[in-house]
């Protein structure tokens, strides 16, 4: 991944910029929320510390992957967003249960809320919501950035619904409808975290990248021409846009000359195919026994021909 920390429409502009309006938006919600004895407001407030944190852990994330590699880290920092969007989706996790545990208390004993100043409030929070949703998605598509864009877009969906919310109180007088929004927002919560959880985790173990098929990657290889053979076939995100993949290719015994077309077409059709630029292939005209990855017969060292790149 790529990324450009300066210019109007950079993440670490955008980051900031969202941190300070999410920061004055909660503090309006507690507030509120506690005047209105709301709790889809103080649910809320709960949900948008949430994702004051994740926008803080993005915008940390986003100075750690613009560092450069070194001789330590020579893939540099792109897993510091991972694992920011790790602990934003995980927090979130944690937010929907405590919401759903305010929520059941709440359906027990109902409190009455004052519903228009609960649809105010809620209807500044789609506004801003909505703005910094936008903002981010013009900013990056990496995982880090998109776990704190999913933030947002919860937001202003669950905001949107607690003005519904206001005016059914408003007109039926039922306040066991503040609970229930509270819940929804919950669900909602849990929904998007859980999302992320999978996603970070299937690149922290080095999974097949998401929308991946290794079967049609291989397939892909296959049909250059020249190409005999694929096996010891690996691919794997470095970071969340970032792809890396490394293979045997069996090929007739041929001259290096001969063998750069086949490496470059190869190297082509995976990055316009599939976004991988990060290649490690190896090339051999030798028998190759698969154990424990590929072994190549010490007998037949001598005959090999290699081309890494």
């Amino acid at each position: 991944m790529h990324v450009h920390v300066h210019g109007a429409g950079s993440p670490t502009r955008v980051l900031k910029i969202s941190l300070a309006a999410t920061l004055g938006y909660i503090l309006l919600l507690v507030v509120t929320g506690i005047r209105a004895h709301s709790l889809a407001l103080l649910s809320e407030a709960g949900h948008n510390l949430s994702d004051f944190l994740a926008l803080l852990l993005s915008l940390v994330a986003v100075y750690f992957q613009s560092r450069p590699a070194s001789s330590t880290k020579t893939f540099g920092y792109h897993r510091a967003g991972v694992l920011a969007a790790l602990v934003n989706s995980s927090s979130l996790v944690v937010v929907s249960f405590f919401i759903f545990y305010e929520a059941f208390k709440r359906l027990q004993h109902p409190e009455q809320v004052h519903a228009g100043l609960m649809m105010w409030v809620a209807g500044a929070g789609v506004i801003m919501n909505g703005v910094i949703a936008i903002l981010l998605y013009r900013s990056g598509r990496d995982v880090n950035i998109r776990s704190a864009l999913l933030h947002e877009v919860g937001d202003t969906l669950s905001t949107a619904a607690v003005i519904v919310g206001g005016w059914l109180i408003f007109t039926t007088g039922n306040y066991w409808i503040d609970s229930v929004l509270s819940v929804g927002i919950g669900v909602l919560i849990l929904w998007s975290g859980f999302g992320i959880v999978r996603e970070t985790l299937n690149i922290l173990l080095e999974g097949t990248p998401r929308g991946m098929k290794l079967e049609k990657i291989e397939s892909t290889i296959r049909a250059v021409e020249g190409v005999n053979d694929v096996h010891d076939l690996h691919v794997w995100s470095i970071g969340s846009e970032t792809h890396a993949l490394s293979c045997h290719i069996s090929i007739a015994d041929i001259p290096p000359s001969v063998s750069e077309r086949i490496l470059r077409d190869v190297k082509h059709k995976l990055l316009h195919d599939f976004r991988i630029d990060h290649t490690t292939i190896q090339f051999e005209h030798a028998v190759c026994e698969t154990a424990h990855g590929c072994v190549i017969p010490v007998s037949e060292a001598p005959h090999e021909h290699h081309h890494t790149q």
